[in-house]
């Protein structure tokens, strides 16, 4: 199982949502798997499952387990018998017994056997025998498991398929946090020169009040200083780039890229409460809404 596990999982991302079906044909009959998923913190598996497959169920859940890792995942398994092989059989037996019954009971009585006498029969008990849960052959069992195999394989193409998609929308969302980061630049000098000339206008006007030059430059560069977002745009643009590179890497990063998405929501958060300039702040608000699109994404990626 862990052989079939390693084989049908490649790298890059793969969604949590998928759907895979198989129809394996046995003999009279059609053994159906069906299994779906979506996405999920941990593997939360729920099966419904053929009685006489029953047994089998453990061997399915830890296939299943192995394979898909986590979601919410529903599987079905069941048969259906062809029509010849669905058809309910008269017990002869059973129905001669009653038929001789009645008709002695008639003559003892006197009262007359019912017209509709066939149709009473019928409704008598176990007259109609339907087939019991048959046993399962190894043989059959073998068709079965490749059959539960193929329907997880194709809900894990699907996954992959949406994997693809969702990474090519993660991407444009990477880039455009990165483009409204290099547009934050033109902005800071224009900052700083707006605040030195607001503090120096109200200076200004103090009539009659006269400052140390030298101690205002030296209180603006302290101001502006802890203004200055170049340390959270670094680790912003750090962040985007090991977001990436992860994405880019193995299957199985979705919680790493939920906490690197966390940590790139820190750093606009920062710049948002450093930004004191209209402009710079209608940027974070765009790179937050492009943020909140990557976290929806990120958790339906494995």
């Amino acid at each position: 199982m862990a052989a079939f596990a390693a084989e049908i999982i490649d790298g890059m991302i793969h969604s949590m949502t998928g759907y895979g079906k198989t129809v394996t044909l046995f003999q009279d009959r059609k053994i159906c798997v069906e299994i779906r998923s979506l996405n999920g913190k941990a593997m939360d598996l729920s099966t419904r499952i053929a009685p006489q497959f029953k047994c089998r169920e453990m061997e399915i859940r830890t296939l299943i387990t192995n394979t898909l890792e986590r979601g919410k995942v529903d599987f079905a398994l069941w048969v259906e018998q062809s029509e010849k092989a669905d058809t309910p059989s008269i017990n002869n037996a059973v129905m001669q017994g009653y038929l001789e019954q009645m008709t002695e009971i008639s003559k003892n009585t006197g009262v007359s056997l019912p017209e509709n006498l066939f149709e009473v029969l019928l409704r008598m008990p176990e007259v109609i025998a339907r087939k019991e849960v048959y046993d399962v052959s190894d043989e059959e069992w073998k068709e079965v498991l490749e059959g539960i195999k193929g329907a997880i394989a194709e809900l894990m193409a699907f996954r992959k398929q949406e994997g693809e998609a969702l990474a090519v929308k993660l991407s444009g969302n990477i880039s455009n946090i990165a483009a409204l980061l290099q547009s934050v630049e033109p902005y800071e000098n224009e900052r700083v020169e707006k605040i030195r000339a607001r503090i120096t206008d109200s200076l200004e006007k103090l009539a009659g009040v006269d400052y140390d030059k030298n101690r205002l430059e030296q209180e603006l560069i302290y101001y502006i200083e802890k203004l200055d977002v170049n340390e959270e745009k670094q680790r912003l643009t750090n962040h985007l780039k090991y977001f990436t590179v992860t994405m880019d890497g193995d299957k199985g990063q979705g919680k790493k890229l939920g906490f690197i998405a966390q940590e790139m929501g820190r750093e606009i958060n920062t710049l948002g409460s450093k930004s004191n300039h209209a402009e710079m702040q209608n940027i974070v608000v765009k790179m937050k809404d492009e943020l909140e699109q990557i976290k929806e994404q990120v958790l339906n990626i494995m």
